[in-house]
């Protein structure tokens, strides 16, 4: 019989042994979808600022553009695993910006409350996945890996 102790020294070997896939999949599932709405933004970045002006965000000109620099290209060296510690606490930071601008659950009408309420809880995860990234770094499969010397 195995014992519950058994269970977990087998299960955090066999992660640790996957360490470096799973945090390349971390990586992808994690910075996808910032490269292609934050390259969405970049292409029409009128309306993302006029959006934000709309929203009323102070210096929405200048929030705009490095919001939208931030998002594809955090997003992009999240993907890579380049300068990962700096590029996900980037990416954190724009998350909870971009959270505390247009998720405001608690400000919005009665019959968007809930969604709302869903999308900034579902921010609030993504930001702790990024949190991840900050601690544990990018792993092998990635290009901080490379460039790192070999344990």
């Amino acid at each position: 019989m195995i014992d519950n102790d058994t269970r977990v020294g087998r299960m955090d070997r066999t992660a640790e042994g996957g360490r470096d896939a799973l945090l390349l999949a971390a990586r992808v599932l994690l910075g996808a979808i910032f490269v292609q709405s934050g390259f969405g933004k970049l292409m029409a970045l009128g309306g993302f600022i006029a959006g934000l002006e709309s929203q009323g965000v102070p210096m929405a000109a200048v929030a705009g553009t490095v919001g939208a620099v931030v998002e594809c290209f955090g997003g992009l060296a999240v993907v890579l695993g380049a300068w990962t510690r700096l590029a996900a606490l980037l990416v954190a930071g724009f998350t909870v910006a971009a959270t505390l601008v247009a998720h405001r659950y608690w400000d919005a009408a009665p019959e968007a409350m809930k969604m709302q309420q869903i999308q900034f809880m579902k921010n609030l995860a993504i930001i702790g996945g990024y949190l991840a990234l900050v601690a544990s770094g990018a792993g092998r499969f990635s290009v901080d890996g490379f460039r790192s010397p070999r344990r």
